[in-house]
Order: structure tokens, then C-alpha cells, then sequence
């Protein structure tokens, strides 16, 4: 346990006098809340005298005591609400000790209390509650972090300091952030409402929302590091999924027509503004579509969600404007780096390409083969430039190990990307139902294995069987919610969408450890 503050020892000696005088601190029964701060600031009128009897519960965040009278402030799950509280009123026999040692002494910001009463305007014109009743409902023995605010004399202006505004301290501490900082729930409501968005979308086309397992003997569908556990009962290795393709192409085998899944998917790999170890996609699979048709699913689905969230197609994203009104721009993988580049790379073999990325001053390593080099040149010149939504197209065969060889361009396949704000948001294929094409890119995945490429794909003799039993062509979607999140909340960092990001450990003083930054 941590070195209590003195702060902290008071309010634990608080927590003692409350127990002498017979209050529990921590009461089990219900409190019937009737109202939330919003609905009354909304709907109060004086004139009707509305409001009269209110049951509101939350945080104290300010307490103003004045003699025989005091001012508070409530703060719910919708916002704030200002109290008034009067000994006589709540203490209407000889005992006043309820207000003048419970109300005035006992209780601290951040404790949580239930109160009754009527609504009224005070003198100033602020909607506040007239407390004729209130309860102690948990007692806190931390203080939260006190914002103050103080107004610069010079300039009239208000000045915020002591604000919990550490972003490492916010990631790691989220409960006091969405207390202290409650601007920080909107993009958390918003996140909500675009998977909400997504979910009615699909399930409008009638496709079926399905679960696939998360611990798979064999990790698949992407190319990515795995993380790795072990079954004690079975005694064989798991992996955590790195995606759920592979499982929900078996259900378009059993004869679903279109299944999709929002899914925690796993990466073992570099931590950094737009990756966290786990993150969330939506993985969709509709049979007898192709990729051209799930460009258009994608426009419509998109647009969609822009809609929901902020009733226009346009949202500000930092400095950008991003419009996602349909169509988007469409340009083939070879266009976008001819494009941004001025070199082709139709036609080029390993060597050139290698001597191609040198001149634009791509870093390389020996295990990257052609499929690699070309990522490496496109995500360095083209991806950062693509600003407004746009979908890049027809990627080399050796990029895309699940996805169909191209109708009329050989040596590529039926693949897009959509790239927004500079990143990728969605990949989707035609997929590739050819059971004898299907094994032979997992064993050129095996030798780029063997050469040295951590994120090779394994070969999967399971799904391979599923195949064989006949596949309808499908077309397949996997979109990223952190990324599309960030995006539709105008967040610059992934840990802004994410409630509780994945942090480095954290050390007290007192066990010696290294510095995490060490």
C-alpha cells in the first residue's frame, strides 16, 4: 500500500467519526435518482414551477460553507447542478448535528451524495436544487485533483492551473480523468454511437452479427506478430487472434451469406500514437460480392457513421477538413506511387525496386522481398499525403496472400485499402477461394518465414480443408474502430478513443525499480 498523504489520513479519520455517530459510509440499499442535472437545466421554468420534487445523486465537487447555509456543487453522470443546503431545513428539530458536523466537517469533495428537494433560481439567476434531505452514499479517501481557476487581472481572462492534463496520468488513471476532465466522455459517446452506426447498417443488409474464438491453436488472416499463452489441460501453445478472417470464411463455407464480427484482435508488436497491443476491427464477409462492391459498401457505411456522429459529411480532423460524402477517390497502388513519386513499379523486380527506394531514401532490410519494398515506399511518400478519404487499389500479388489474383492485371490481386488523414482505416478483398492458389502463397509465406520475416503468415491445413469443400467467391472487409474513431472524434492519439490504453508498469519509489524510461 502507498504512503498515505495527510490528506488521505484525514479523510480515513473522517471515515471513523462517521462510524461513531452511527452512519455508515457505504450504505447497500438503492437510491431512487428521479432526475439528472441536464434534465432539469434543460426543462426548469420558474414560472411553471416544475421540479418539485427531485432525487439527484453524484460527486461533490465544491462546497461553499456559509454559516447556517451553504452552496455546493453536484456532479452527475449528465453534468453539474448547484445545491443549496440549510441547517434548519434538513435539521428541523433541536439536533443540528447533520449539518454542523456531518454536512460541514465530515464530508469532502469527491464523495458521492444522494439528495432530495425542489428546484428553484437563487438571486443570480442559477438553476439550483433546495436540499430538504440528503444522504451520504460512499465516502472518498482520495481527493481528487483540484482544477482552480483564477482570473488574470491583466487581461480579464480566466487561467486554468493544477489541471490533470499529464497524459501519461490520464491513460493510467482514466476514473479521475473522466471525473475532473468530463469533455473527455464525448469522444467515448461518440465511439459508442459509430459502432452503433456500423451495427445497424449491417444489420439492415441482414447480415449476422457472429463470435469466433480469441485463443486459436493457430494464428492467422494477417500478417503480424502473434502473442503467445499456453493451455495447462491440453498442454498445447495458443496464440491471442491477430484477426478473425480464417474463422468467419469457415461460416461463408457452412452456407452463411454475409457474417461480420467487432472484434479484439491482438499484436505483439511496436507500441506508438496509432498501435496498442490490443485493438478493435469490424470484420465483414458478404458471398457472391466482389471487392468493386465492397468499395461501395465501404462510401456508404462511412458516410453513414460521419452522419450519425455530427449530422454532416465534413469533420475536422487537426487542420483538415475530411469530407467522406460518397465517391471517394480511387487510385491503383502503381498510380499512387507514380504519382507521388514519378517511378513506376510496374514490371520491376527485387533489384530495382530495392535500388528504386534507395534513391528515395526508403530504409530497407535484407528479409524484406518485393511485396515489402513496395509497402515500405508507399507507406513513406504516398500514405502520409493522402489526406481525404481515398481507396487504393490492385496491390501486388505478394502483398496479399488471401486475396484473389487480379480478373485482368497478372501479378496482382483484388485488394483495396481506404487511407484517411494519412492512414489506413480498412483493407478488403475479393477474397481467394482457390483452394491449390490458396496453399501455395502460405508456402511462399513459409520462405519468407525462413528468411527472417517475423510477420510471415502459417500455413493453416484446417482452413485449407474448409476451402476444398468449396468456397463461393466472397468479398471481405476488415475496418479498424480505433483508427475510424480517432478520425471521427478529431483524437491525435489512439489512447484518446481507448478507455484504458496499455501502459508501460508502473514503479513506486520504494521497490527500487529501473525508471520506466530506462
Amino acid at each position: 500500500m502507498h504512503h498515505l498523504s495527510e490528506q488521505e489520513l484525514i479523510r480515513r479519520q473522517k471515515l471513523d467519526e462517521l462510524h461513531k455517530l452511527g452512519i455508515e459510509p457505504y450504505p447497500s440499499e438503492l437510491f431512487d435518482v428521479n432526475f439528472y442535472a441536464q434534465e432539469i437545466h434543460d426543462n426548469y421554468h420558474p414560472e411553471l414551477n416544475n421540479f418539485q420534487e427531485v432525487r439527484l445523486a453524484g460527486r461533490l465537487m465544491s462546497i461553499r460553507v456559509k454559516g447556517k447555509a451553504s452552496f455546493a456543487e453536484l456532479q452527475d453522470a449528465s453534468g453539474r447542478i448547484q445545491l443549496y443546503v440549510n441547517r434548519d431545513e434538513i435539521c428541523p428539530g433541536e439536533d443540528k448535528e447533520l449539518y454542523n458536523t456531518v454536512f460541514k466537517k465530515l464530508l469532502d469533495l469527491g464523495d458521492f451524495v444522494g439528495v432530495e428537494g425542489y428546484v428553484f433560481k437563487t438571486m443570480v439567476g442559477e438553476t439550483s436544487v433546495h436540499v430538504k434531505n440528503f444522504k451520504l452514499l460512499s465516502k472518498a479517501l482520495r481527493p481528487l485533483p483540484v482544477v482552480k481557476e483564477r482570473v488574470d487581472e491583466a487581461t480579464g481572462e480566466k487561467v486554468t492551473y493544477d489541471a490533470f492534463t499529464d497524459p501519461e496520468q490520464r491513460y493510467r488513471q482514466r476514473y479521475v480523468d473522466l471525473v475532473v476532465n468530463p469533455h473527455v466522455r464525448d469522444a467515448f459517446v461518440k465511439r459508442t454511437q459509430l459502432v452503433q452506426a456500423m451495427r445497424n447498417y449491417l444489420n439492415d443488409k441482414g447480415y449476422l452479427e457472429v463470435e469466433t474464438p480469441i485463443l486459436q491453436p493457430l494464428y492467422g488472416g494477417a500478417a503480424a506478430r502473434p502473442f503467445k499463452t499456453h493451455h495447462n489441460t491440453l498442454d498445447m501453445t495458443l496464440y491471442l487472434r491477430i484477426a478473425n478472417e480464417l474463422y468467419l470464411k469457415r461460416l461463408i463455407v457452412g452456407g452463411f451469406d454475409g457474417v461480420y464480427e467487432f472484434s479484439k484482435d491482438f499484436r505483439n508488436e511496436g507500441m506508438s500514437r496509432f498501435h496498442n497491443p490490443e485493438f478493435t476491427q469490424m470484420e465483414l464477409y458478404v458471398a457472391y460480392k466482389d471487392y468493386y462492391w465492397m468499395m461501395d459498401l465501404v462510401e456508404e457505411m462511412v458516410e453513414r457513421v460521419a452522419l450519425a456522429l455530427h449530422g454532416k459529411t465534413e469533420v475536422q480532423v487537426g487542420e483538415n477538413v475530411i469530407n467522406f460524402q460518397r465517391p471517394w477517390k480511387r487510385f491503383t497502388m502503381a498510380e499512387a506511387i507514380e504519382h507521388y513519386t514519378g517511378f513506376s513499379i510496374d514490371g520491376k523486380n527485387e533489384e530495382e525496386l530495392r535500388a528504386a527506394a534507395k534513391d528515395l531514401k526508403v530504409g530497407l532490410d535484407p528479409s524484406m522481398g518485393k511485396a515489402k519494398i513496395i509497402d515500405e515506399i508507399f507507406g513513406e511518400h504516398v500514405e502520409p499525403k493522402l489526406i481525404q478519404p481515398t481507396f487504393i487499389t490492385d496491390y501486388p500479388v505478394e502483398m496479399s496472400p488471401l486475396a484473389k489474383k487480379h480478373r485482368d492485371k497478372p501479378g496482382l490481386v483484388e485488394r483495396f485499402e481506404a487511407i484517411c488523414n494519412g492512414k489506413e482505416i480498412c483493407n478488403a478483398f475479393s477474397e481467394l477461394n482457390d483452394p491449390i492458389d490458396q496453399r501455395a502463397r502460405f508456402e511462399e509465406q513459409l520462405e519468407l518465414g525462413k528468411r527472417g520475416d517475423t510477420e510471415a503468415m502459417v500455413l493453416d491445413e484446417d482452413f485449407l480443408r474448409a476451402l476444398e469443400y468449396g468456397m463461393p467467391p466472397t468479398a471481405g472487409l476488415g475496418i479498424g474502430i480505433d483508427r475510424l474513431s480517432m478520425i471521427m472524434t478529431n483524437s491525435t492519439s489512439i489512447q484518446d478513443v481507448l478507455f484504458f490504453p496499455q501502459m508501460k508498469p508502473e514503479y513506486t519509489k520504494s521497490e527500487n525499480a529501473p525508471h520506466p524510461e530506462a
